[in-house]
C-alpha cells in the first residue's frame, strides 16, 4: 500500500462528501432499529417506533417495501409474527450489505484491485435484472445501496472476541467465516464442526451444500434419533422471537438457558453446525452479562448484528437447500500470514494465501481455514495441537513454505475446502516477498450476500516505508493508519513490541470502530538486533522461543489430558 493509495481510502477528496453524508445516514437508520431492540418490540413507541418505520420507509421502491412497510405497522400495533422479525432482519442485512459495498468498494478503489462478481442465483430476480438494486439474496443485499449513497457503516459496539472481527464473535459468536471445517477430531467428546461461507465442512459435510466424501442429507447426518430439521430451526426462530420481544435489557438466565436444549441439538447436524456455532457464542454472551438490566453498556450493535444472522440462517433452505457447485483448482499457493479466531468453545485459524494457478490463468487472492472445538483450558501454544491432523498445513505456516495443491475444491467466496492429501510443501516462500510479487495483481474474491458486513471485512495488504507513531500507528507520508495490535493471537511469537518496532508488514485492512484499522500477520522488525521476519504462524509446529518452549513443557498437556479423559468416557 503506497501513501497516495492510504490517502484515497482515508478520504480528503471532495468526492468524498457525499459519501459522508451517506455514512450517517445509512447508520442512523440502523442505529435506530438497533435501539428499538435494547428495551424489546413488544413496547415500541415515540423515537422508536418512528425508527422502525423509518427504516422500512427507506426500502420504498424495492422488492423489500411491502413486507417491511407491514412489519413495521406489526411492530409499531404490537402483532409482531415471525414472519414480521424475518422481514426487519433482512431490511437491515441489506441496508448494512450496501454499507459494506461501499466500503469494500473504496477500499478496492484506492488498492487498484480487481474483485470477481457474485455469481446470480438461479431463480433469483436479480439474476434476469427484474429487481432492483436493493433486491435481496438468501436475506441478503445482493448488492447496491437500499439508501441513496449509503455508504461506510460502524462496527459492533462491545468488546470482540480475541484475535478475531467485532461481528460475528470472531466467526464463533457467529458463523465460522472462511474456509473448511475439520470434522472429526474430538476433545472432551465433543467433535469439532462449524460451517463456513457456503457451508463447507470437509471430511464428511457440506460444501456450498454439497458434499465431500460424506453423508448426503442433514437428516442423514444427525442419526436415526435426530429431530426433523425443520423442527430445530422453528425452535431457533421461537427463540429469537422471544429475544427480540424481550429485548436485551429483559433477558435473563431463564430466556438464554431455554437456548440450550437447541443448541445442543443442532451441533449433531454437520449443515447446521453454522447456526449452532453462532447461537452458542451469542447465548454465552448474553449469559455472561446476565442480568442484562442492570448492565451499564450494552453492546448494541454487535448483539443486533448476531441476532440478524441467526434470523436469516435459521430460515428454512438457508443452510441445507441445493448446493452450490465448487470448482476444483491446482498450482502454488503462496502464504500471506494466518488469522487466528478464538472462542471459549472453538477455534479457527484462517489462512491468507495468493494462488498461482498451475493452468497459467490469473493469480487470485484465497483463504482456507481449519477450525476445531476446544475448551477454556486449551490457550496459547496449545492452539496448534488441536489441528495435528493437518501437518501439511501446519507446516507450511512453521517452516514460511510454499505449497502445492491438486484438484482442491474452491467455492465462490475464495475460500478452499482444504484437504491435506491434496497439498504438499515446496520451496521456502517469505509472506513479505510473496506480497511484494503477488499481491497487486491477484484477483479478489466475490462477497456471499451473508458475508456483506463491514466488521467483516479482511484484505490482505503489504505496507512499507511507514513510520510509527507514539500511539503504534503507521504514519505513510502523513496519512496515518490505525495499527490493531489487540488481535494479535496468544499462540504466536508476533507482539506489539515487534510490530512498533518494524519496517515492513503484511497484514489485513479491516473497518472497525468507525474507521480502517491495520492487523499485522507478518512484520520485518529487529530481532536481537538483526532483521528478521516474525509471523503469527511460526509456532504451528511448536515454540520457538525456548522461554517459550520451556513454560509449555512446564504446564499440564491440556490437550493430551482431555483427549485420554475422552477415550475413557467413551469406552464405558
Amino acid at each position: 500500500m503506497l501513501a497516495v493509495q492510504l490517502a484515497a481510502l482515508l478520504g480528503g477528496g471532495t468526492e468524498d462528501a457525499g459519501t459522508d453524508a451517506g455514512h450517517e445516514e445509512a447508520l442512523a437508520l440502523l442505529d435506530g432499529f438497533d435501539d428499538a431492540l435494547v428495551d424489546g418490540l413488544a413496547r415500541v413507541s415515540g423515537e422508536r417506533a418512528d425508527a422502525v418505520t423509518a427504516l422500512a420507509a427507506a426500502f420504498a421502491g424495492t422488492p423489500l417495501a411491502d413486507r417491511l412497510a407491514e412489519a413495521a405497522d406489526a411492530v409499531v400495533s404490537g402483532s409482531i409474527a415471525q414472519e414480521h422479525l424475518t422481514a426487519l432482519a433482512c431490511g437491515r442485512i441489506a441496508l448494512y450489505g450496501a454499507v459494506h459495498d461501499a466500503l469494500l468498494g473504496r477500499l478496492d478503489t484506492a488498492l487498484g484491485r480487481e474483485r470477481a462478481e457474485w455469481p446470480p442465483t438461479p431463480g433469483d430476480p436479480a439474476a434476469d435484472g427484474s429487481a432492483s438494486s436493493g433486491s435481496v439474496a438468501g436475506g441478503a443485499a445482493s448488492g447496491g445501496s437500499a439508501v441513496d449513497g449509503a455508504v461506510p457503516g460502524d462496527s459492533a459496539a462491545g468488546g470482540g472476541v480475541s484475535g478475531g472481527s467485532a461481528t460475528d464473535g470472531a466467526a464463533f459468536g457467529g458463523s465460522v467465516a472462511g474456509g473448511a471445517v475439520s470434522a472429526g477430531s474430538a476433545v472432551g467428546g465433543v467433535v469439532s464442526g462449524g460451517s463456513v461461507p457456503g457451508g463447507a465442512v470437509s471430511g464428511g459435510s457440506v460444501a456450498g451444500g454439497a458434499v465431500f466424501g460424506g453423508s448426503g442429507t442433514a437428516a442423514e447426518a444427525g442419526g436415526a434419533g435426530a429431530q426433523p430439521v425443520g423442527n430445530m430451526l422453528g425452535g431457533v426462530r421461537s427463540w429469537l422471537r422471544e429475544l427480540a420481544i424481550t429485548g436485551w435489557r429483559g433477558v435473563g438466565h431463564d430466556l438464554v438457558s431455554a437456548a440450550d436444549q437447541i443448541i445442543e441439538a443442532l451441533l449433531g447436524v454437520p449443515s447446521l453446525r453454522r447456526l449452532a456455532v453462532l447461537l452458542d457464542g451469542f447465548a454465552a454472551e448474553l449469559r455472561a452479562c446476565c442480568p442484562v438490566g442492570s448492565a451499564e453498556r450494552l453492546p448494541v450493535r454487535r448483539w443486533a448484528d448476531l441476532w440478524t444472522r441467526a434470523v436469516l440462517l435459521s430460515q428454512d433452505g438457508v443452510l441445507t437447500g441445493e448446493p452450490r457447485p465448487a470448482v476444483t483448482v491446482s498450482g502454488r499457493l503462496l502464504v500471506l500470514g494466518v488469522d487466528v479466531h478464538e472462542h471459549g468453545t472453538a477455534v479457527q485459524f484462517q489462512v491468507h494465501a495468493v494462488l498461482e494457478p498451475a493452468d497459467g490463468g490469473r493469480s487470485r487472492l484465497v483463504r482456507t481455514s481449519v477450525t476445531v472445538a476446544k475448551v477454556d483450558t486449551i490457550a496459547g501454544s496449545a492452539l496448534w495441537k488441536l489441528s495435528q491432523h493437518h501437518k501439511v498445513l501446519l507446516a507450511a505456516l512453521a517452516e514460511r513454505r510454499s505449497l502445492e495443491i491438486t484438484d482442491m475444491p474452491l467455492l465462490d467466496s475464495g475460500d478452499l475446502v482444504w484437504d491435506d492429501d491434496r497439498a504438499f510443501v515446496s520451496k521456502p516462500a517469505d509472506p513479505l516477498a510473496a506480497a511484494r510479487l503477488c499481491l497487486s495483481g491477484a484477483l479478489a474474491p466475490a462477497v456471499p450476500p451473508l458475508d456483506r458486513v463491514p466488521v467483516r471485512i479482511a484484505e490482505p495488504v503489504l505496507v512499507e516505508g511507514y513510520k510509527v507513531t507514539r500511539d503504534g500507528s503507521f504514519d505513510l507520508g502523513g496519512a496515518v493508519l490505525a495499527v490493531d495490535t489487540e488481535r494479535l493471537p496468544g499462540c504466536g511469537p508476533l507482539t506489539p513490541a515487534l510490530v512498533r518496532a518494524s519496517s515492513a508488514c503484511v497484514g489485513l485492512v479491516r473497518w472497525d470502530g468507525g474507521q480502517w484499522t491495520l492487523q499485522p500477520l507478518a512484520v520485518q522488525t529487529k530481532v536481537k538486533r538483526e532483521t528478521a521476519v516474525v509471523a503469527t504462524g511460526d509456532w504451528a509446529l511448536g515454540p520457538t522461543d525456548p522461554k517459550a518452549a520451556k513454560a509449555e513443557a512446564r504446564a499440564a498437556d491440556a490437550v493430551s489430558v482431555l483427549r485420554e479423559r475422552a477415550g475413557r468416557l467413551l469406552r464405558r
